[in-house]
């Protein structure tokens, strides 16, 4: 029997402070429903883990929306007649149903269907609406963080050299050339010199185009702003795309002081989907993915995305087809790792899309500042686009001013008018924190980091004084000199260091957990992406730092290209196995060198390795094993993986394991767990000739656990031949019953509800409405849980009609709500009477994230028929099907019904 060790984060990262005891971990681990008796490791993270949960109320209400048309699209070989009439029909039967929308874009290539907006309360007439096939809400994306700052050397290497693309280049003489990567993005600078520049076209920026202007922004409350200006031009006023760009396939061609990427002879379309700020809308992404395709593009980069997903979202699905169409897609996983499992997003939640997360550089090239009196090096970054810091010159004296929070109550602990403040990392954004100095009058503000190493920090806003980031060390150096009463400035240089980065090569900090939410293995691989190093527009200096799986993704990008160029052979869905096969696991970033490989559905197969997939003896499919739910009887599954012997001579390839990490426990902080699962062969080596291949039985055995502790397991079926070339294939899974897990629960901060949702509740102050975008963090419904009346007007221009508040925790297959007549409980209409009726509903980002329905007093039948009801009481009975559940199982459907609701027109 497997005696699994589970390790809670937490109570871990209390042990690194010397105030828990072995017993006390094996006690905290018990009332997780766990095995009180199994061995506790007392492991001591050293890097970010998820802790507390934030359940502030956020609303996530979505105003537009996906509708999918019956057919496939045209891409998949529908007629454009069949299509047309499809529209057509649905338009007139959409018309006769009294559903009220405004087609935003219309889509036939690698969507059937629209995108529109839409009031909430007609999701029930409009699914039901002939021809509809489904309903997904309008994600709206938002633009990437800005770099820290420009300035620094302009050098890949590090990162180039954790994924082996300077020895692709240099020894195995691989560009990319003749290979085509369209990057969707903030567009791209196309005057840099290291992107072809000046012009466009150009040599390098061949073709591309601008879908939304300067000026757009999907979030505005500006109604302007939220139309799209195309222009033919997809230059970059932000700095995302053109830093993307460099990753996948800048070339300094000599010039000193410019930067080579992973493939410099790559060819690039630009497709720009942002703006100069704000965020963008899914359906502007989808229109950018079918101008890819008609430009032929052999890679798509979309350092984007949206999180929380399901596999089925329009833009993994898009996606999907641009793979069997001959596109490979590459796609950032997503920067949620902060708000736990299940975050990751489409399109890298793709079938057939690679996923991809992030790993931080093993050095970090910053600007320096030299400590005084010490003389001690200071590395540092600047934080997002504040005043940089001048080249010479001394700062007025530093105070220590804390950790400097107001808004969860910590001010500042020193005067710094007129002085430098020093504060701590932690607890709020790094914009509060300069922010607050800033108007408390200092002079300049030094952040230092909360854990070793560098960071690089955003979404600061300019308040015209210098701001800093600098590793822990040194700033609790600077604080010891300062509480010793001597006094500390610092003197500006032009000096820039290449410092190693403690956690280097590990998994980032924000990138997001799997799994996908039917349970699909994602990520699918990993890449440099904390603190690289790459082009910026000109006018922002020409290079700079960025982190996010937005800079691991063109790492994949480039690696892709570099794999085509040296097997133009390779089909579309043949390039993922390959880079899967290659990847190198890594360990956990709590505990590296521990022995701990970090979680599978953190990864996925590891860290890329482009000269071990251009070199690959073998393949070893499928290239991931995704098992689901461990079977109800016995908790084994069986798998076959096909080993096949691509060289010229006859190899023994032997078969092993290599187990991960599992997490177990609250989805928004998950804890830790060396459970494992038993993995047994069905032989453990095969010696195959040329050529041919030879099939392995995997079986494997869930680890014990409750369906209570929510445990996702994973690891490694490792293929190594007898030159030692290892090939592996990531498997991951659940253990216990997934449908155990209920999606919709109250707002909880620990035991304490902070709001008892799903309820009824009516909106009571808006500064101006635009489909509930303006709902403020603190919420502005009056909840009812006795029940109210409506008018179903307005009331103070506001409409005066109930709507239902639910916080999912994780994500619905299936969520209706159907209006019950109060007196007797049963529907008011035998043909059915649904207000809502969605499929693929995601789960809210955070844990007081909420959505909110709206029922206007109409419903709509099984027939379609839509109906409003008389004057008098109601209720509103909703219906969760679990992810992964059977419609017909009753233990599948999570239900909740309303107070009575009192319809009371004037």
């Amino acid at each position: 029997m497997n005696r699994s060790k589970y390790l809670g984060a937490l109570a871990a990262l209390a042990l690194a402070a010397g105030g828990v005891t072995a017993q006390g971990l094996a006690a905290q681990g018990a009332t997780a429903g766990l095995d009180a008796t199994s061995a506790i490791d007392p492991i001591a993270p050293v890097h970010d883990i998820p802790s507390s949960v934030d359940s502030t109320l956020v609303n996530e209400t979505k105003g537009s929306w996906f509708v999918e048309l019956e057919s496939e699209p045209a891409s998949s070989g529908t007629d454009a007649e069949t299509l047309t009439a499809e529209r057509q029909d649905f338009r007139a039967a959409a018309k006769d149903a009294g559903v009220d929308y405004s087609v935003r874009r219309t889509f036939h290539t690698l969507f059937n269907g629209y995108s529109i907006d839409m009031d909430s309360a007609q999701l029930g007439r409009l699914q039901r609406t002939k021809g509809v096939k489904a309903i997904y809400p309008m994600t709206q994306v938002e633009i990437p963080e800005n770099p820290a700052g420009a300035g620094n050397e302009p050098e890949l290497a590090t990162a180039l050299g954790m994924t082996g693309a300077d020895i692709a280049q240099n020894e195995l003489g691989l560009t990319g050339a003749g290979v085509k990567v369209a990057i969707m993005d903030t567009g791209v600078d196309v005057d840099h010199p290291d992107l072809g520049g000046p012009g466009f076209p150009n040599s390098r920026v061949v073709t591309g185009y601008d879908l939304v202007g300067d000026d757009y922004d999907a979030g505005s409350s500006d109604p302007a702003k939220r139309v799209p200006h195309p222009d033919a031009v997809p230059d970059d006023c932000y700095g995302h795309g053109t830093h993307v760009a460099g990753i996948v396939g800048a070339n300094a061609e000599g010039r000193a002081g410019g930067i080579t990427g992973v493939a410099p002879g790559v060819t690039f379309g630009a497709y720009r989907v942002f703006g100069c700020e704000g965020s963008t809308d899914s359906d502007i992404m989808l229109a950018a993915m079918e101008r890819a395709l008609a430009d032929d593009m052999d890679v798509l980069n979309m350092s984007i995305g949206s999180a929380y997903s399901w596999p089925s979202y329009p833009t993994a699905t898009a996606s999907d087809r641009l793979v069997d169409r001959g596109m490979v897609v590459v796609a950032s996983i997503g920067n949620e790792g902060a708000s736990g499992l299940y975050s990751a997003g489409a399109p890298g939640l793709g079938e057939k899309v690679i996923g991809v997360a992030s790993f931080d550089n093993t050095h970090v090239t910053a600007l320096s500042a030299v400590a005084n009196p010490s003389g001690a090096s200071v590395p540092y970054l600047p934080l997002g686009n504040v005043a940089a810091p001048p080249t010479e010159g001394t700062t007025d004296p530093m105070v220590d001013a804390g950790k400097v929070c107001p808004s969860v109550g910590i001010p500042l602990t020193a005067d710094v008018a007129g002085k430098t403040a020093l504060i701590a990392r932690g607890s709020c954004t790094f914009e509060e924190k300069y922010a607050t100095a800033a108007e408390a009058g200092a002079t300049a503000v030094v952040i230092y980091n909360s854990s070793p190493g560098l960071f690089s920090g955003g979404g600061v806003v300019d308040r015209g004084i210098p701001g800093i980031g600098i590793p822990q060390a040194e700033g609790k150096a600077l604080a010891a000199e300062i509480a010793a009463g001597t006094e500390v400035t610092l003197t500006w240089t032009d000096d820039e260091v290449s410092t190693p980065s403690p956690t280097g090569g590990l998994i980032s900090s924000f990138s997001s957990y799997g799994l996908s939410p039917d349970l699909a293995l994602k990520p699918d691989i990993g890449a440099p992406g904390g603190n690289i190093n790459s082009t910026l527009p000109l006018e922002q200096g020409g290079h700079g730092v960025m982190s996010g799986t937005s800079m691991a993704s063109p790492h994949v990008a480039g690696a892709v290209a570099l794999l085509l160029e040296a097997h133009p052979r390779l089909r579309a869905w043949q390039v993922r196995d390959v880079l899967q096969n290659s990847a190198d696991p890594a360990d956990w970033s709590g505990a590296p060198g521990a022995g701990y490989l970090d979680n599978a559905h953190r990864q996925g197969a590891g860290m890329l390795d482009i000269p071990g997939a251009v070199q690959a003896g073998a393949t070893v499919l499928p290239a991931k094993l995704t098992l689901g739910e461990s079977d109800a009887r016995t908790g084994t599954t069986t798998k076959w993986v096909t080993v096949r012997n691509t060289t010229r001579k006859t190899v023994t390839y032997t078969v092993s394991h290599a187990p991960a990490l599992a997490t177990y426990g609250d989805t928004f902080a998950p804890s830790f767990a060396d459970a494992y699962a038993d993995v047994s062969f069905s032989r453990e080596s095969v010696t195959l000739r040329p050529g041919r291949s030879g099939t392995v039985g995997v079986t494997v055995t869930a680890p014990e656990a409750t369906d209570a502790d929510q445990l996702v397991y994973g690891g490694y079926v490792v293929v190594t031949a007898d030159d030692g070339t290892a090939y592996s294939v990531p498997y991951a899974g659940y253990a216990g019953d997934y449908q155990a897990i209920d999606p919709i629960t109250p707002v909880m901060s620990g035991d304490e509800v902070v709001a008892d949702l799903p309820s009824v509740a009516s909106l009571t102050a808006c500064a101006e409405l635009i489909e509930l975008d303006c709902i403020d963090p603190q919420g502005t419904y009056d909840l009812v849980p006795d029940g109210a009346t409506y008018t179903l007007g307005t009331v103070n221009g506001l409409p005066d009609v109930p709507y239902t508040l639910v916080h999912f925790q994780h994500q619905v297959e299936k969520l209706q709500v159907t209006v019950l007549d109060a007196a007797t409980g049963r529907p008011v209409d035998r043909r059915g009477a649904y207000a809502v009726d969605l499929t693929g509903v995601e789960r809210n980002a955070s844990a007081g994230g909420f959505t909110a329905y709206a029922w206007d007093g109409s419903y709509t039948t099984l027939r379609g028929d839509t109906k409003s009801v008389r004057d008098g009481d109601y209720v509103l009975s909703l219906k969760a099907l679990k992810a992964g559940g059977d419609s017909w199982n009753p233990d599948h459907w999570e239900t909740w019904t309303s107070p009575t609701i009192t319809i009371d027109r004037p």
